[in-house]
């Protein structure tokens, strides 16, 4: 593969990871895993303000994450691509496994 290519690829996978490194837009990606909400929805379910959500919310529809479509005034918002929320349930699987393994060395301690 060509290394500008490469570099670019590297990039936008830099971008994924960086967008999913915030527990809000986690949050906020399991809660629109359930089906499309508007950002009074996602104030109320996750106890955001419409500042914090708006802001992660354009974030997110930045990386291709969640998409928009409109009901008279209002803006719903939708995962675009389910597979992210199986991606961060392999994440929690491994972090549960990390956890598991630093029990085992506090308990060792003892």
């Amino acid at each position: 593969m060509d290394k500008a290519v490469q570099q670019e690829i590297d990039q936008l996978h830099a971008e994924i990871c960086q967008c999913l490194a915030d527990p809000k837009r986690i949050a906020i990606l399991y809660a629109l895993s359930e089906g499309r909400k508007n950002v009074g929805e996602l104030m109320e379910t996750l106890d955001i303000s419409r500042a914090t959500a708006s802001r992660h919310l354009k974030l997110l529809r930045d990386r291709s994450m969640v998409t928009t479509d409109r009901d008279g005034v209002t803006v719903y918002y939708s995962l675009v691509d389910h597979r992210v929320i199986e991606a961060l349930d392999l994440l929690r699987g491994v972090l549960a496994q990390i956890l598991v393994q630093r029990k085992a060395l506090a308990e060792a301690l003892e």
